[in-house]
């Protein structure tokens, strides 16, 4: 998730996330590089995304931003929300909800340390930004059957 937002402040600067799941409801994390200064949120887990390019749509971009961090395509992304990132980049982020079955320790990560797919119930003890946490306890609470 670069911050690239040298072509619009940070309030209208705009990116997109996905909260990805297999089919056991486990979610898929990436942890950030320990970069202090160079990326927001070093060292945390986070979901896959990144900032819009000039013009481009956040459908747009989470699809990109997927093949880019991760070679990864799904083609079930539904749009979910949008929470603004107000403690990090500043940034308007869309949420995106998708599914994949795969092995995420054999997808080409190209950023941050490494991917991992971890049952809700585990996500307490992680260091997660607070808008991404947000993110995925309204997706959870959305998904559980009333």
């Amino acid at each position: 998730m670069h911050q690239d937002t040298t072509a619009e402040s940070p309030a209208t600067a705009r990116g997109a996330v996905a909260i990805i799941a297999n089919r056991r409801s486990e979610l898929l994390l990436h942890l950030r590089d320990n970069l202090p200064g160079k990326i927001a949120w070093p060292d945390h887990w986070s979901v896959l995304g990144g900032g819009c390019d000039p013009g481009e749509t956040p459908a747009a971009a989470i699809v990109r931003e997927l093949d880019e961090e991760a070679g990864l395509v799904v083609d079930d992304l539904t749009e979910l929300f949008e929470i603004r990132d107000e403690h990090g980049s500043g940034q308007l982020i869309t949420f995106f909800a998708a599914s994949w079955d795969g092995d995420e320790t054999q997808l080409p990560l190209a950023e941050g340390v490494k991917l991992q797919f971890f049952a809700p119930e585990h996500l307490g003890i992680l260091t997660i930004p607070p808008f991404i946490r947000d993110g995925i306890n309204r997706y959870l609470a959305a998904a559980r059957p009333s």
